[in-house]
């Protein structure tokens, strides 16, 4: 079922910015009351010196009251202030609509009660216009905020950010604060993949955009806590909890594109010349190296006097080179999923076989210069053949992963 937005005003373009900067939602539901006072002081922030161009459009998501008929009236009154109405409730799907049709720079979004202070909406502004990040937060809880709220929601808030840094590594400080903006060519990509329309569409966008690896600004806020909000917030947990399941299980099994979505948007690397993504590949693969490394080494030592040198080599390369392949898929290359995972073991141990050759030919030419070398001399001599290997394995496994490292099919698969 697709939602519906429909434009209730059209606006006088002589007296109206065509194309702005910055496009302003107010998302509401049955905010006949406030709506009036809201607007009217957000349009003359904006017009007060706010260097950029700027449009406010509320999003009425099937209020039941007279708030569609106020925010009529309010874009009658006043330049620069879009309507548009949908037929369903819920604050994702309002934000969505009207953000995937923004024809602006740069689209923010701030709750009807207007908690935060607007002398942060400059700097939740500015460093998306000038580029440097591609989405802004106001957060609540760092040091320098000043906030004014009941023990109970400063409890809720606070625990609500643990659960998602322990369940899904979630390195921004404040997920729910109704100040947020984002850079609309990045949104066009982002957006599509947020299937959340009600309260945890914030947490799932930003979410998503961080595996993504996308740079996301935080600005402390004054905030002051509204004491008429309606927010269930029993219902709400319930539901972000939900939320977390859902998304945590898409991230684990791969039907989020998250790599498609990082070669799309994703920053280059800082060193010129080398590939999109390959510097964090290599981080990643030399720590899955390292531990591979150990534990060749503990099987070898345990396996050598057992079966002898070139048999203890085998089977801990095998044993090894399994793991290795499995935790570079799903480490290294951020494949997830069962799809083609049997492929990729293959085409893994027959990169195996290779590193076979090279270390068992190393060891063959130990036992012939030196037939009575000790096992902590065959030790060193296969560590030393294994990271002459490690650099050959380390291109094959790009090969066999290509579709997840880069490249113009994985982009396509994203466009």
């Amino acid at each position: 079922m697709t939602d519906t937005a429909t434009a209730a005003h059209e606006y006088d373009p002589d007296d109206a910015v065509l194309t702005p900067v910055l496009d302003v939602v107010i998302p509401v539901y049955n905010e006949e009351r406030d709506l009036g006072v809201c607007v009217r002081r957000l349009h003359e922030f904006l017009g007060d010196g706010f260097p950029f161009s700027a449009r406010i459009t509320i999003a009425d998501n099937a209020s039941t009251d007279t708030t569609l008929a106020v925010a009529q009236g309010l874009a009658d009154e006043l330049a620069d202030v879009h309507v548009v109405h949908l037929d369903r409730k819920g604050r994702g799907r309002a934000l969505r609509a009207v953000w995937e049709a923004s024809d602006a720079q740069v689209v923010a979004y701030m709750d009807v009660d207007l908690s935060t202070d607007l002398n942060a909406l400059l700097p939740l502004v500015a460093p998306l216009v000038s580029g440097h990040s591609d989405l802004a937060i106001g957060t609540r809880l760092a040091k320098s905020s000043r906030v004014v709220r009941g023990p109970k929601r400063e409890f809720i808030s606070r625990s609500y950010n643990l659960i998602l840094k322990a369940s899904l590594q979630a390195r921004f400080s404040d997920a729910q604060c109704g100040f947020k903006a984002m850079r609309t060519d990045v949104g066009q990509l982002v957006l599509p993949l947020v299937q959340d329309g009600e309260w945890f569409f914030d947490t799932e966008l930003l979410v998503i955009a961080e595996r993504a690896g996308l740079r996301i600004h935080e600005v402390p806020v004054d905030w002051i806590d509204d004491p008429d909000s309606r927010v269930d917030i029993i219902d709400t947990a319930r539901k972000d909890l939900r939320g977390i399941w859902r998304l945590g299980r898409a991230l684990a099994t791969g039907r989020l594109p998250i790599n498609e979505l990082r070669i799309a948007i994703g920053r280059e690397p800082l060193v010129e010349g080398v590939p999109l993504g390959m510097v964090g590949q290599v981080v990643r693969f030399g720590i899955v190296g390292v531990i591979s490394t150990l534990a060749f080494m503990v099987l070898y030592l345990v396996l050598q006097p057992l079966t002898g040198a070139q048999a203890a080599n085998f089977l801990a390369l095998l044993i090894t080179a399994i793991g290795n392949t499995t935790a570079n898929r799903a480490f290294t290359f951020g494949v997830r999923g069962s799809s083609k995972a049997v492929s990729h073991q293959i085409q893994g141990l027959l990169i195996f076989v290779f590193t076979w050759f090279l270390t068992s030919g190393s060891l063959f030419a130990l036992h012939h210069w030196a037939p009575g070398a000790a096992v902590h001399l065959q030790l060193f001599v296969l560590v030393v053949a294994n990271l002459v290997a490690t650099l050959i394995r380390f291109i094959a496994l790009r090969w066999v992963f290509r579709n997840a490292v880069g490249g113009p099919r994985a982009a396509e698969n994203l466009a």
